[in-house]
């Protein structure tokens, strides 16, 4: 099955005090790029939702992601999630995986089991340690309601009011859990 990547990185990183998309990680590449690299190493389609005006060659972002702008991501995730969303409309995938921009350690492998999981009518949510992460996977029958979200919340009102269709995968990759809020974080 087919399986779209959303990589959600407009917000503004208020608590990192600065613009934490271009932090350099260890291996020499920022943050975003580490990233989006990632989700290219497992999705065929892989699209980045940037504040507006922004264009991929300034962050050093892969030729082949595709980047949709978030003309109100200023006032919340949900926003961007649902300019992401909206940009769907020209796919003809099942589900879409909805990643981080700053969670840059979740292995290959992790997203090729999560999308090998994922159907047109789930929830699939993975969870370490008991703890639920990211990358949050919503097949393509949520898709009209996601394209309704605003605010700061994102999709966590969708995982809620939807239990009985959440498929949570447990795993055994702290990277779903490992997001970069300070400048520290991002030398892991």
């Amino acid at each position: 099955m087919k399986v779209v990547a959303l990589v959600l990185a407009a917000g503004r990183s208020v608590r990192f005090g600065g613009d934490k998309r271009r932090a350099t990680l260890a291996d020499g590449r920022s943050l975003l790029v580490h990233s989006v690299e990632r989700a290219c190493s497992v999705f065929g389609d892989v699209r980045v939702v940037l504040r507006e005006g922004e264009r991929a060659e300034d962050l050093g972002l892969p030729a082949g992601c595709r980047v949709i702008a978030s003309p109100q991501a200023r006032l919340g995730m949900g926003h961007s999630l649902a300019a992401g969303i909206a940009s769907l409309a020209d796919s003809d995938a099942q589900a879409v995986a909805i990643l981080l921009g700053d969670m840059p350690w979740i292995e290959p492998a992790t997203l090729r089991l999560l999308a090998e999981t994922a159907t047109a009518s789930t929830i699939v949510l993975p969870r370490h340690a008991g703890r639920q992460g990211h990358p949050v996977l919503f097949g393509r029958e949520f898709w009209p309601e996601m394209a309704q979200l605003s605010g700061d919340e994102g999709a966590r009102s969708l995982v809620k009011g939807h239990r009985e269709r959440c498929v949570v995968l447990e795993c055994e990759d702290s990277g779903v859990l490992l997001d970069v809020d300070t400048p520290e974080g991002a030398l892991k």
